[in-house]
């Protein structure tokens, strides 16, 4: 019985992630239906943490309560809310149920029932059946029952993370620290991005300078956000300078501020932006894009706490700690007389890796959630997801340019698709051909393919002419795909160009892609 296990999972020392799994699994079970999903309340919009029967891109999505009324009506009562088979209110769940994964939902039972933490709104647990009648009396008394069970899951699983951070802090000597909650800002659920999460959490709280490494597009603003609301600092600003926007001749300034009549121009005294972020955080972003001049007066300040503004003679002590971020490689650029040694030994105090998309297994989907849910708003469509095809894709490319690359292919193909004239009362599926993918960006493993749609064999066809239509579609399909380049068709579909022109040749296409049957 579920009672049992949750009673066990309540004992039990589980991680986070896995308890709360276990949780919705077990409500499925037991009410045998087809979907659970338990779901956080975050400010205005709640956010799936853990759920079983939907696509997988749901845990990164954001339901915002003024756009999904269900989800609203559940929150705004503490007894059970069911709706009616025939309920005119749009269920934020359409077109995401893994055994309906791109069909409306049929009419269907869904109940869900709101869930407090020491007498504060929490969230909410939801269960969708795609029959009518499976939520019968005894099943809505059941679920009644079983919220006290769940809060104190919650309860416990939130008690336990709490502790864990007082212990760390504890370690490190901290009095200043308290626990927090996650800002739900950084989306994913990987090893890698877990494992950084956990290196942040340690290294927040101290005053040491930080160096944010990784690749264009990794989000490094967002993390440097994270070690600001994790710090001491957190109630001081946090103050971000884009260095690789900073015109040489006014970076001084800006930085550190000038008085009035230091240069042509300057009528008035201007404080620079670490005077701006005193008791707080400055954020470095592409410091390597620091001119030379500049950086030996920043040393002065990672070193002695000291500012001194353009035309003054006296310098300024300023309290504040430094992140600084960078996509190049700073010992070779240490090593070619680009970036000072001394300065960059002074900001690497701690240096942190930020792993590309590509190593983090499937928070490539989780994020494409995130982006498609933000789209979907926007658009104003009652639903928008993948194609089947357009998940193995995302799931098989480089990406480059990593979640910024991932978040305007979203954006655009929602936008073309949107060009296309689709009902926005419909449930909108984004095919592959609309991600406008870079061909050259896929692994290229053996195993590793990207789905192209293969023709259904005409009824009454022979088995010959079923393989040749197939055939004709994949080559159609494989160079629309690559902008009508037959080289890259050809990699695509693993076959040697010259055999594919061949091939082609057999079934009648001409050298533009049109077939002549």
């Amino acid at each position: 019985m579920i009672e049992g296990m949750l009673i066990a999972d309540l004992a039990a020392d589980l991680p986070q992630a896995v308890r709360l799994q276990r949780l919705v699994t077990a409500l499925r079970a037991q009410f045998r239906c087809g979907a659970v999903a338990l779901l956080r309340l975050e400010e205005a919009h709640l956010r799936p943490v853990a759920v079983d029967g939907l696509v997988r891109d749901a845990l990164g999505r954001r339901f915002a309560m003024s756009e999904h009324p269900r989800l609203a009506a559940i929150l705004s009562r503490r007894d059970l809310t069911c709706f009616d088979h025939d309920s005119t209110l749009p269920d934020p769940y359409d077109g995401l149920i893994e055994t309906h994964v791109g069909e409306p939902l049929p009419v269907h039972d869904c109940m869900g029932i709101s869930l407090f933490v020491e007498d504060q709104p929490w969230g909410a647990v939801t269960l969708d059946a795609l029959q009518v009648g499976v939520f019968d009396d005894m099943a809505r008394d059941c679920l009644r029952q079983y919220k006290a069970l769940i809060e104190a899951s919650i309860r416990v699983t939130r008690l336990e993370a709490e502790i864990r951070k007082l212990r760390l802090a504890q370690e490190k000597g901290s009095l200043a620290a308290s626990p927090l909650e996650d800002d739900g800002e950084i989306v994913g659920q990987s090893q890698a991005i877990t494992q950084l999460l956990r290196e942040l959490d340690v290294v927040a709280d101290s005053e040491l300078p930080v160096l944010l490494l990784g690749e264009t597009g990794v989000g490094k603003e967002l993390f440097a956000r994270r070690l600001h609301r994790l710090s001491r600092r957190r109630a001081g600003p946090l103050v971000h300078v884009n260095c690789a926007a900073l015109p040489e001749s006014l970076a001084e300034s800006e930085l550190f501020g000038h008085a009035k009549g230091a240069f042509s121009g300057a009528a008035v005294e201007r404080p620079g932006r670490f005077e701006a972020a005193e008791n707080g955080t400055l954020f470095l972003d592409e410091v390597g894009e620091l001119p030379v001049a500049v950086q030996a007066k920043l040393l002065r300040t990672l070193q002695n706490g000291e500012v001194q503004r353009l035309g003054e003679d006296q310098p300024r002590h300023v309290n504040v700690r430094v992140i600084a971020a960078t996509n190049r490689k700073l010992r070779d650029q240490v090593r070619d007389g680009a970036f000072r040694a001394d300065l960059y030994h002074r900001l690497s105090v701690y240096p942190v890796h930020i792993p590309p998309l590509r190593e983090r297994d499937n928070d490539v989907l989780l994020l494409a959630g995130r982006f498609l849910e933000l789209n979907r708003a926007r658009l104003g469509l009652r639903s928008l997801r993948l194609a089947p095809e357009a998940e193995t894709a995302l799931r098989q490319y480089r990406w480059p340019g990593n979640v910024r690359e991932l978040e305007h292919a979203i954006s655009r193909a929602a936008l073309k698709i949107m060009s296309r004239g689709v009902d926005r009362n419909d449930i909108v599926t984004l095919p592959v051909d609309l991600l406008d993918l870079d061909l050259d960006q896929f692994e290229t493993g053996p195993d590793v393919r990207v789905a192209l749609p293969v023709a259904e064999p005409v009824a009454g066809s022979t088995l010959r002419a079923a393989v040749e239509e197939s055939q004709l579609r994949c080559i159609r399909d494989a160079l629309r795909l690559c902008g009508g380049n037959w080289a890259k068709a050809a990699r695509r579909l693993d076959v040697d160009p010259s055999n594919l022109h061949k091939l082609a040749r057999r079934l009648g296409l001409k050298a533009d892609g049109a077939a002549r049957r």
